[in-house]
């Protein structure tokens, strides 16, 4: 499959990155979520995070088997303004039954998101970036999204709305881990085109101090139903470069996502909350297991310390096709 990336480094009026999935808000999210994405792994130019620190970034997305030809329905965003911008969004698969495209939302979100990095109003906190974003977004449908803004002193700013997620890995342990919001099981938090979502007000925010060294792992749910921080952590420390790690920490979750043997952090949160098999398969002694498969969407961005500051910005654009 073969990905097209755009690169800038002066305007940000241009479209980032894409992939995502979500249950249908319009059907009260009785829908399971239903995620894809398959690209090839990209690592991008190191942005520059003012006099003392730059990002390198990695990213990986692999899509849902269903969803292979149009490349899924996640997006995501990759930008150097200021200290470093980070952000995916996962669109709702629950919109195809209303004949709409899930994959529409969570792109122009994302977009728009990067079209509004340098407005005054934002004034560099996600979640009014989010605001701004949502707002300016006509197409029809829905996404969980997280976004992460570090500022050039090394303070990294997170929104997150749903069950996209983030860890901070230090020293070999993991000092943050970003919580999920849902309604109930597997009907996350998400902004929408209907009245009924959420908005940047319900967006959970968190601030972290970064150090150099310290690494970010941010992904869909389609990395965390799959895959134990456990694993996360352990997987990192076997990769210098932060591709092969998003290519790792992303073939990963799709192998456990086709397991339904593994005893997946899905599998264990749904049997949490009442989902299990019917009983006569328990009295057989038989649980529900199993991971999920989904679009899955890493990004892996490391910090390191530069004595370079220069004004770029990097993104990439990711445009769904067919091999």
């Amino acid at each position: 499959m073969a990905i097209p990336i755009l690169r800038d480094s002066i305007s940000c009026s241009t479209h980032p990155l894409f992939c995502s999935s979500v249950p249908n808000p319009t059907r009260n999210c009785n829908l399971r979520k239903n995620n894809c994405f398959c690209l090839p792994s990209s690592q991008l130019n190191p942005v520059q995070l003012a006099n003392s620190f730059q990002f390198s970034v990695g990213t990986h997305l692999i899509p849902h088997p269903n969803k292979i030809e149009r490349g899924g329905e996640d997006a995501l965003l990759v930008s150097s303004y200021n200290g470093g911008v980070i952000a995916v969004a996962d669109g709702v698969s629950g919109w195809a039954e209303e004949n709409v495209d899930p994959s529409l939302f969570p792109r122009e979100l994302m977009a728009n998101a990067l079209s509004f990095l340098r407005d005054e109003e934002v004034n560099y906190e996600p979640q009014i970036l989010l605001k701004k974003a949502h707002a300016a977004t006509s197409s029809t449908g829905s996404a969980t999204v997280i976004v992460a803004m570090l500022e050039k002193h090394g303070i990294l700013k997170i929104a997150n709305v749903g069950d996209c997620g983030l860890r901070i890995i230090r020293g070999g342990q993991i000092i943050f881990a970003s919580s999920p919001q849902e309604h109930y099981f597997d009907c996350p938090y998400q902004l929408s085109s209907e009245m009924v979502g959420q908005t940047y007000i319900d967006a959970m925010v968190s601030k972290v101090e970064l150090m150099e060294g310290d690494t970010i792992v941010m992904g869909s749910d389609g990395l965390f139903d799959n895959v134990f921080n456990e694993e996360i952590v352990s997987t990192m420390a076997k990769h210098t470069s932060v591709a092969e790690a998003a290519k790792a920490l992303a073939n990963l979750a799709n192998i456990h996502s086709t397991d339904s043997e593994f005893e997946s952090p899905y599998a264990l949160e749904a049997r949490s909350k009442g989902f299990d098999v019917p009983l006569w398969k328990k009295i057989l002694g038989r649980k529900l297991t199993g991971g999920k498969l989904d679009d899955i969407t890493v990004v892996v961005g490391r910090v390191m310390s530069s004595s370079d500051s220069e004004d770029k910005t990097h993104f990439e654009y990711h445009l769904p096709t067919t091999s």
